[in-house]
């Protein structure tokens, strides 16, 4: 399997690598690269991606809703040359806070219209401005995974606590599959790459690719099952990567980490991850016939012992393994009787 041979900017890369937030970057005439801090993530930044318009620019994503994030934004547009009353659209890749968070409320200093897809759309405020029983269907769900329940009642409302990174609100235009942008000077077309999130959007033109979560230069997205997905998100987010690997694009321009340019040797990479994923469960399952996905989880390889993970991480790791176990389930390869597995 293949990885990326080299980062499409040397620069941004070494910030990566030496754990700093990179410059505000002119990737090419008329597009900006402009890092926007997350707090208390080791994913550290945001790339939001300005592209200038004849009136203004439009931004590629927004951060989350922080003062150290709105201050970086708009220091980085003041580096391209814009305030933030110049912002004309804010297309969002998908609805996470550290993507949509900011959205609002540049949009309630400038007018911008936000595009989201209707798949995240309709999700918006279910998660963030009405949760209502959110929490209790995440902890119905981690029960039926075989969590015990003291645990599963700390891990249900995890997340809740990001809500305050986000400015609710529903976007101004639906952004469908396959949609031209209306950008005067850009030819960029929506592409649907659900997966990572059920609306996730990558954005395609000029042989670039603006990848949101969808494909990273080191990392694989979370992939998980939860009370917001699709019923097989990893079946999904496969057929996206293979989607996305038929476009012919020069460069990918993640929303984390750094820009790169091999996007099939990328895929390549993600997708054989996931196969020796699958494998991997299939074989606890072998030997342990009757485990639940919890059970299963805790014998899996993760990139830090087991027992150093914890909150959000802890849930998000059992969800991916069910969104694992789902995909088996759904190709024939195990069997689930009660909520345990069998091959």
């Amino acid at each position: 399997m293949r990885r990326p041979t080299e980062p499409a900017s040397p620069t941004q890369h070494a910030a990566w690598q030496a754990g700093q937030i990179p410059e505000v970057e002119r990737v090419r005439p008329g597009l900006w690269s402009i890092p926007v801090p997350l707090p208390n993530t080791p994913l550290r930044y945001v790339l939001v991606y300005a592209l200038e318009l004849p009136d203004g620019v439009a931004l590629i994503d927004a951060g989350w809703d922080t003062e150290e994030a709105y201050t970086a934004l708009t220091a980085g547009l003041k580096t391209a040359g814009y305030e933030i009353t110049d912002v004309k659209a804010v297309l969002v890749t998908h609805m996470h806070p550290d993507h949509y968070g900011l959205a609002g409320r540049v949009r309630e200093n400038s007018g911008a219209w936000i595009g989201l897809h209707p798949a995240d759309a309709r999700l918006l405020r279910g998660r963030y401005e009405d949760p209502g029983d959110l929490s209790d269907r995440e902890l119905q769900l981690l029960l039926r995974c075989g969590i015990p329940a003291e645990k599963a009642r700390e891990l249900a409302g995890s997340s809740m606590a990001i809500r305050r990174f986000v400015s609710a609100g529903a976007p101004d235009r639906l952004i469908e599959d396959g949609t031209r942008l209306d950008l005067p000077g850009w030819d960029l077309t929506a592409i649907w790459t659900p997966g990572h999130s059920p609306g996730h959007l990558c954005f395609a033109g000029d042989r670039m690719l603006f990848s949101g979560d969808h494909v990273l230069a080191k990392i694989t997205p979370m992939v998980a099952f939860h009370p917001q997905s699709a019923p097989n998100p990893l079946a999904d987010y496969l057929d996206a990567l293979r989607k996305v690997g038929r476009l012919d694009i020069a460069e990918v321009l993640p929303a984390h980490e750094y820009r790169f340019p091999d996007l099939l040797g990328r895929i390549e990479y993600v997708i054989g991850h996931h196969e020796e994923r699958l494998a991997e469960i299939e074989r606890v399952v072998t030997a342990e016939p009757g485990l639940t996905c919890w059970e299963i989880a805790t014998r899996l390889t993760w990139s830090r012992p087991w027992e150093s993970i914890q909150g959000f991480q802890l849930r998000a790791a059992n969800n991916e393994t069910l969104a694992h176990l789902i995909y088996l389930e759904s190709h024939g390869r195990l069997r689930a009787s009660e909520n345990l597995y069998y091959r």
